[in-house]
């Protein structure tokens, strides 16, 4: 099976199929775990905030969630059973919920707001129709609450999309194929990037949805100009 950008509907089925070697590839990542971290601590939220994770994959973010707000409550989502098997099994952390669900309506799922915070990696791409996820997140927030996407953008920049392409396809598409026995969601994460929002783009969605105080926040190293944090808020 070939895994386009047009029908994202497979996605959690081949998250599935690499679960178990996906922490392992991340690790090849120089500062993938601190960016994560990064991302979370620019939220500046009291230490027992009540947050909402989306995307949470093998639990990697969730752990540099609890880094950053130690006392903090979070509830994690992800559609992919296969990733959330392994974030349950493996963090061991205290005070997660794990709920099995789409990120593009997490109340049909039982998540209850408000929440201080969301915060999403790497997951905006991977949903259908982002702005009505976008909509339906902002009804989880607390008045003033605070909004965090970590994710890719290069549409903007021609440099950024020849450093991704030469990472992807020299490095992220060749281990996935050898480490994960498959590269179908590595190709897919290539494609995806480039045809995902440019940073004003991707800002502009997030007013359109009611956001305010919309500001993205650059990451350093060789993802700098590829990877950031967009932050936003709910009015008061």
């Amino acid at each position: 099976m070939t895994l386009t950008t047009n029908d994202k509907t497979e996605v959690p089925g081949e998250f599935n199929r690499v679960a178990k070697a996906y922490d392992f590839l991340t690790g090849l990542n120089p500062g993938y775990k601190r960016h994560l971290r990064k991302s979370a601590k620019r939220l500046e939220l009291k230490p027992d905030a009540r947050i909402l994770e989306l995307c949470c994959g093998t639990g990697l973010s969730t752990q540099e969630i609890r880094k950053s707000y130690p006392k903090a409550t979070i509830c994690a989502l992800d559609f992919s059973e296969g990733m959330l098997e392994k974030a349950r099994t493996k963090t061991k952390l205290k005070n997660v919920e794990w709920v099995h669900g789409d990120a593009t309506d997490p109340a049909h799922y039982g998540v209850e707001g408000p929440f201080d915070a969301i915060y999403m990696a790497y997951g905006i791409r991977n949903i259908p129709d982002p702005d009505l996820c976008l909509r339906n997140l902002l009804s989880l927030l607390k008045p003033g609450g605070q909004l965090c996407v970590h994710e890719y953008s290069v549409a903007d920049s021609k440099r950024s999309q020849l450093v991704w392409n030469a990472v992807t396809l020299s490095v992220v598409i060749p281990s996935g194929r050898v480490f994960a026995g498959s590269s179908e969601i590595f190709k897919y994460l290539r494609h995806s990037v480039l045809e995902f929002d440019g940073v004003r783009t991707f800002e502009a969605r997030l007013r359109d949805a009611g956001y305010e105080g919309v500001r993205t926040l650059p990451m350093d190293g060789w993802q700098r100009g590829i990877v950031h944090s967009f932050m936003a808020q709910k009015p008061l």
